[in-house]
């Protein structure tokens, strides 16, 4: 997919990078930036980096760095021109696409984007089924029956999938999809013993749209109608290339600026769950859609909030059964509270039954905390039995032992004694002894049995001096392509420029980095138009590669506070202190780089020299090395005899 330079511009513009990227993960702010855990790997305390004044993000732990563009296409795995097409819709930007666009271009679309643009075409062929006469009859009756309006229908993109073989199949193909496509977005189905013969996944049934994240459709979930034993209730899509169910929570597009903004998410097990919860006017939930929950569900939550309240249906049986989950979200350091509903009800007939304002009363009110949920759950069949009550402290004591934060530690440990009648230090005593187990369990299972290292693996390996060299010659090159950056524009005399002197001193030196060489190439460039460029200048480039390492030079992991001179008077020095020192400094040190590594090369050359040749190449090392020893002179590594 092309698209006009306008509507390319028009996005760099419009998209805010706190605003895009809040989308997906709960910011704070400390200092001039905000921070978060990072989304694309896993980590206990935030290294995720968010600049407002930049208008980029940087994670400090795994190193993925961009603008909002870069960051859709990093957290949706899509391409460039999708990511463009996300943002245009977010930011009611009009999409302008190149009139002609060569057979080349349109395969460029990746499978993944690809995939993207079918089940969307299915999306909406699903939504307009309601509006035919089977739909109407059965689908749209159905979500009026169940309390659902149109606008609720709109919002989750609800459908309905016709009564025939081939409905979709047929219409995809019209507007141009292939089998194969349909097929890997788990559409259609091949016949068995009959190849090449489809047919449609979904047929006659109400139609779920799950999305991601961001909004897109990426899978169903389809509802029978039909009083038939032999059909299964529900028919989900099967895992894709863009859909795996146990990263997917339903609903957490249309819940996840209410869960930011309540800091609190109602946790429920089904889609009509949610959706009656967001005809009570409660938006901030979301669904396990029927499995059982998973990490990668807890830490989508927690992008959003540190606060989850589980809502359980009014079945003794069904709620021991999930209780784990409880468990699983306190070692995902989550706060956990948990909702039980009357004998009989679960959240979509409750608020179906009782109203939006009750519903909602309700909610307030039942809240427990997990500790005295899981106490009255277990001691409301026998409070005497002391084998049972033995076995519910070592439950709680479980539960309690994963949770992380030592204060909250101690005082569900104090809420738990008192709760049951027991010594606080019985209490304790247990916790440290499942504490214990943990931490044995945990070194157990890091423990590798020596016989897997063979002797010579464990023996060290010389380093290698030449890859020694060469990688400080890059970090070097490096350094100073970040002093350019940061402060080409800042002057070190009256007249003189930071990036004139910079370009005048290495003007004789070849960058060998070939991203290094490219930026100072684009620098020389835009100096050469006339123009004197600020960070910003180079971070419009389409080059994911140069984009990164410019995020790099420029974003700093530890700021200091503006009360730490002002409050406690210690001051500290900063490199801009004395930039011309630090400048200077910078470029003797890549000269003495680039010197090493030609004494290497003409040593290698040496060795390999007739006699003849070696005297004059001796000769040439010399002079090079007095050039090498005056550079350690000034930078004051020579000691002086």
């Amino acid at each position: 997919m092309s698209f006009s330079n306008h509507t390319t511009e028009s996005v760099r513009e419009r998209a805010d990078i706190e605003e895009v990227v809040g989308d997906y993960v709960q910011l704070k702010k400390k200092g001039q930036n905000l921070w978060a855990c990072c989304p694309f790997h896993n980590e206990k305390s935030p290294s995720f980096s968010v600049s407002p004044s930049k208008q980029i993000y940087k994670c400090f732990g795994c190193g993925k760095a961009g603008d909002a563009i870069q960051f859709i296409m990093d957290i949706e795995g899509i391409g460039f021109a999708e990511s463009i097409r996300h943002l245009a819709q977010k930011y009611g930007i009009e999409i302008e696409e190149e009139k002609s666009q060569t057979p080349e271009q349109i395969q460029a679309l990746t499978e993944k984007e690809r995939q993207y643009v079918v089940l969307n075409y299915a999306k909406e062929h699903f939504s307009l089924n309601l509006d035919t006469e089977e739909g109407r009859s059965i689908g749209l009756s159905y979500f009026r029956e169940r309390g659902f309006n149109r606008q609720i229908i709109d919002k989750f993109d609800l459908g309905y999938s016709i009564e025939s073989w081939d409905h979709l199949l047929k219409a995809a193909k019209t507007a141009g999809f292939t089998t194969t496509e349909l097929l890997k977005a788990g559409l259609i189905l091949e016949r068995e013993n009959q190849s090449g013969n489809y047919y449609d996944r979904f047929r006659g049934r109400v139609m779920f749209t799950v999305h991601n994240v961001g909004g897109k459709a990426i899978a169903f979930g389809a509802r029978t109608l039909k009083k038939d034993k032999n059909q299964p209730k529900y028919i989900n899509s099967p895992e894709t290339e863009v859909y795996h169910k146990s990263d997917t929570l339903y609903g957490i597009f249309q819940a996840k600026q209410a869960i930011k903004s309540k800091d609190n998410c109602y946790l429920v097990e089904g889609y009509t769950d949610v959706l009656s919860l967001h005809m009570a006017g409660i938006e901030n939930v979301v669904a396990s859609s029927g499995t059982s929950l998973t990490e990668s569900q807890i830490k989508l939550i927690k992008r959003f909030t540190d606060h989850v309240t589980v809502l359980y249906d009014g079945d003794a049986a069904g709620i021991k059964a999930s209780l784990r989950g409880i468990d699983m979200l306190l070692e995902g350091g989550l706060h956990v509270k948990a909702v039980v509903f009357p004998e009989g009800e679960d959240p979509d007939s409750y608020a179906q039954k009782v109203g939006a304002e009750a519903f909602t009363t309700y909610l307030n009110s039942e809240a427990q905390d997990f500790i005295k949920f899981k106490i009255g759950l277990s001691l409301s069949e026998d409070k005497s039995d002391p084998i049972k009550k033995a076995e519910t402290v070592r439950q709680i004591v479980q539960s309690i032992s994963k949770i992380s934060d030592p204060i909250l530690q101690n005082f569900y440990v104090k809420e738990a004694s008192l709760l049951m009648e027991l010594e606080e230090d019985l209490i304790l005593m247990e916790l440290n002894k499942a504490l214990l187990k943990s931490k044995e369990r945990d070194t157990s299972s890091r423990q590798v049995p020596p016989t897997q290292f063979p002797e010579d693996l464990l023996a060290v390996e010389p380093m290698d001096t030449k890859q020694s060299g060469q990688r400080q010659l890059m970090s070097q090159e490096r350094e100073v392509l970040r002093l350019l950056i940061n402060y080409g524009v800042e002057k070190i005399g009256e007249e003189l420029h930071v990036c004139e002197y910079l370009i005048e001193e290495t003007s004789e030196l070849q960058f060998e980095t070939p991203v290094f060489k490219n930026l100072f190439e684009s620098y020389r460039e835009a100096l050469r138009r006339g123009i004197l460029p600020t960070p910003e200048y180079f971070l419009n480039t389409t080059n994911s590669e140069l984009k990164k390492e410019l995020i790099d030079m420029i974003t700093q992991k530890y700021e200091l506070s503006s009360l730490w001179e002002s409050r406690h008077q210690i001051f500290t020095v900063k490199e801009a202190d004395n930039l011309a020192k630090t400048i200077y400094d910078s470029v003797l040190r890549l000269k003495k780089r680039v010197l090493k590594k030609m004494l290497n090369e003409l040593l290698d050359k040496i060795k390999a020299a007739q006699d003849g040749e070696i005297a004059d190449l001796q000769q040439v090392y010399m002079e090079i090395k007095r050039y090498q020893v005056e550079i350690d002179r000034q930078l004051g590594t020579v000691i002086s005899h």
